[in-house]
């Protein structure tokens, strides 16, 4: 080696340990750093969870209020209470700069009631560690564990453990994080805390007239709900929305002895079955006319709605179905359009045991799953109007006894136009930011779904505050959700901080 060589290598590697000290931009450990404080995370979920929080009773839901309050203002973030027709609205934000962007996000701090009865421990609102033994059986292990290794599959089983305490956590705990290596939030950060969101957010939404400007912001991230099966990071660009009516049908005016009378007093339950089978075909499709004009799917989105991965196998398994209804190719295409579901039929006689009556009246009730192209009271028009194609007098009342002798087919029609549906579209610039900030630092695109199955009672508020919104669900699938046994994974607990962290930091 001569010496100019020597002195070469010795000046480069002089370069490289200097380079070496300073931090490069989008280099970090949050790996380490949420393993480090998640001990104490849990302790203070485990914490949070110990308070019921049934919205119907306000003392409980004012110690939540109150915990959220403290939790937020030790991370620096400015915290009010902003009134409501019922419960007040937890109100947090962190301003970086006017002129930076904002971010709102959406959360929940209530959960639905309970009945202990049900429940695999004494108490849903004491909260329990519990582990899966080689029979798949959930037992109970004690909270000193969590000062030891801790094993992702744990979980803590509790009202709201997960919908939507998890969440709330998972913000808290990457906000302390970001905080203790000294990250620079590039753009404004708003909460809402909704205390009624299990009870149809009439709080919330009450107070959109009046804090509209408050609520201001650029983009909206609703953090509820849970991820796909396969646990990956999951962005969903839009609910279904939800109408509702019911079809009643008469036969005779008071229910008849099906000996007298069997052969000569029509039955309405078979007047109304043709009724419905004339709406859908056997495959499951709906026939009235233009029940699904509008529904249009570009190659790109329909690519990017057949990369999510389900296995439709494993679906029907889980329904037990051999086949399922052939509306679109495949689960998720399938949600791209409005449904029509008969929930529930009841005749005029509900009482214990069974009689050999002819009914006089037969209702079917019916929720339809509206989609952004489909406006709820437009789709009932479009129903109601089939029924009068199908030869019925549709009213919006009993008949009376001179129009039950003059007409052989008469309906009673009601409808609710209810919610309708928002989406935001999947090549939004948002959308396209949040996958590739996901897709970095996961190393696996985001599972990206166009249009999740259900509803969420805050549509109202996306259409007022005219924020492109996505909903980013955190939770495992299987937490049991609004029934006993509520859990969340302690898995998905940390993966939940790191994509709130990849959030917190991403350029928008």
């Amino acid at each position: 080696m001569t010496a100019s060589t020597a002195l070469l290598r010795y000046l480069l590697g002089f370069v490289l340990l200097i380079l070496g000290s300073f931090p490069v931009a989008g280099q970090h450990d949050w790996d380490a750093a949420i393993q480090q404080v998640l001990p104490q995370t849990l302790k203070e979920h485990r914490a949070f969870v110990s308070l019921p929080n049934i919205p119907t009773n306000r003392a409980d839901m004012q110690k939540n209020l109150d915990w959220a309050t403290a939790a937020f203002k030790a991370q620096k973030f400015n915290v009010r209470l902003l009134e409501s027709s019922t419960l007040p609205i937890l109100f947090a934000e962190r301003i970086v700069s006017k002129e930076a962007k904002t971010i709102l996000f959406y959360l929940h701090i209530d959960g639905q009631p309970v009945n202990p009865a049900n429940w695999d421990q004494a108490d849903p609102f004491v909260p329990v560690l519990k582990r899966q033994n080689g029979q798949g059986a959930w037992e109970a292990i004690g909270w000193e564990n969590l000062d030891r290794a801790i094993d992702p599959e744990w979980r803590i089983f509790g009202r709201a453990a997960a919908d939507d305490k998890a969440p709330i956590m998972m913000m808290l705990t990457a906000v302390k994080l970001l905080d203790q290596e000294k990250t620079t939030l590039p753009y404004n950060i708003k909460i809402v805390l909704d205390p009624e969101e299990e009870s149809s957010s009439h709080a919330f939404l009450s107070t959109l007239d009046q804090y509209k400007s408050v609520y201001a912001a650029d983009y909206l991230i609703i953090m509820d709900g849970p991820a796909h099966p396969s646990n990956r990071p999951t962005l969903t660009f839009g609910c279904r929305g939800a109408a509702t009516c019911s079809i009643t049908v008469y036969g005779a005016k008071l229910p008849q002895h099906s000996g007298h009378y069997g052969n000569y007093a029509p039955n309405p339950v078979f007047a109304l079955s043709h009724l419905l089978s004339s709406m859908k075909d056997e495959a499951g499709r709906v026939t009235i006319d233009g029940y699904y004009d509008g529904i249009q799917m570009t190659p790109e989105v329909l690519a990017l709605m057949h990369s999510v991965p389900d296995d439709e196998g494993e679906i029907r398994a889980g329904l037990v179905i051999a086949q399922e209804e052939k509306v679109g190719e495949g689960y998720q295409e399938s949600l791209q359009y409005p449904s029509l579901n008969v929930r529930h039929i009841e005749t005029s006689w509900k009482g214990p045991g069974l009689k050999t009556i002819i009914p006089e009246v037969v209702t079917a009730h019916i929720d339809v799953r509206l989609v952004v192209e489909t406006d709820g009271a437009k789709q009932l028009d479009k129903i109601r109007r089939h029924i009068q194609e199908q030869g019925y007098l549709v009213l919006d009342r009993d008949p009376t006894d001179e129009e039950r002798l003059e007409y052989p087919k008469i309906a009673k029609f009601l409808g609710d136009p209810g919610v309708n549906a928002f989406r935001t579209e999947m090549d939004a610039p948002f959308g396209k930011i949040l996958r590739s900030a996901l897709e970095k630092e996961f190393g696996q695109p985001p599972v990206s779904i166009r249009t999740m199955g259900g509803t969420v009672p805050i549509i109202p508020a996306i259409t007022t505050l005219g924020i492109p919104a996505i909903i980013v669900p955190m939770v495992n699938m299987d937490n049991n959700q609004h029934n006993p046994n509520e859990n969340i994974r302690i898995g998905n607990m940390i993966e939940g901080i790191k994509m709130c962290m990849t959030i917190l930091t991403m350029g928008i």
